[in-house]
């Protein structure tokens, strides 16, 4: 069943992404909105009862901001999600209280802002596109397959070195099948991964050397928050919505982290 979701995600990621436009929006709103949904019934079986309307909405409203690429929309929002939260401790103070309301904000920001940086990257100078092997391709596709790729080598070669060398855990208390070895191993994965593609699509072998490095860093520690939110609330997956793979946060944990990293470094470094 893990092998059959990928054989049939995989095209459809690989099509979703090259193609962009609204449906690339649409789908990233969908993951989001599933990964709230998922975040919330982890939190319920801790008996930590969110405010699920309140990170819905302010889900949909922070991807729209990333969409729309105005960074004053967005703090409007992110205001109005931290007012509409405490003054539900008011109103609702026998049910919902100070801890409630920080769990709410808390999921509300760690889903939907990683998200949203989905939507940010995938259309950087979304008019402008990159000669490779394969044909062209958009700017902004380019950039996100940098993440993508680079998570995947990570993720994959962390897991077969890992399993082979492995010794010295990592993280026990979190996560006590990741070892040294293994996250040397993705590390290694991911500036492999990184370089390959970004040598497909004509970038400076310095940048993705120093991107490799990056997104080796960043999504294993994505995979150690949600590893840790699993720990807490005492689950084993976030959700079944992927068969054989758990839910879309147990899927976009390392990812959620590792997009933020190459949008900014794109952004500060590459892009003048």
């Amino acid at each position: 069943m893990r092998i059959l979701t990928a054989v049939i995600g995989i095209p459809v990621a690989i099509y979703i992404i090259n193609y962009g436009t609204w449906i690339f929006a649409a789908a990233v709103a969908l993951l989001a909105l599933s990964a709230w949904h998922e975040f919330s019934r982890m939190m319920c079986a801790k008996d930590i009862k969110v405010q699920y309307n309140i990170g819905f909405f302010g889900v949909i409203l922070v991807l729209g901001c990333a969409w729309l690429g105005n960074a004053q929309e967005l703090i409007m929002v992110m205001v109005l999600l931290v007012l509409l939260t405490m003054v539900k401790t008011v109103l609702s103070h026998r049910k919902f209280g100070v801890i409630e309301a920080a769990v709410t904000l808390l999921g509300t920001l760690y889903i939907s802002l990683p998200f949203a940086h989905l939507i940010l990257l995938r259309f950087t100078e979304q008019h402008q596109y990159i000669p490779t092997a394969l044909g062209s391709l958009s700017t902004g596709a380019a950039y996100l397959w940098l993440a993508f790729v680079g998570t995947w080598a990570s993720d994959t070669l962390a897991y077969f070195v890992g399993s082979v060398l492995g010794r010295h855990k990592l993280c026990p208390a979190i996560s006590p099948g990741k070892t040294y070895e293994g996250a040397a191993g993705g590390l290694v994965g991911s500036i492999a991964g990184v370089t390959a593609m970004g040598t497909l699509c004509g970038l400076p072998i310095t940048h993705t050397l120093i991107l490799g490095f990056l997104v080796g860093i960043a999504a294993p520690l994505g995979d150690l928050t949600e590893s840790a939110l699993k720990r807490f609330t005492g689950v084993k997956d976030s959700g079944n919505v992927l068969p054989g793979h758990g839910g879309v946060l147990d899927r976009f944990d390392a990812i959620m982290f590792a997009v933020p990293v190459v949008y900014y470094y794109i952004r500060v470094f590459i892009i003048t």
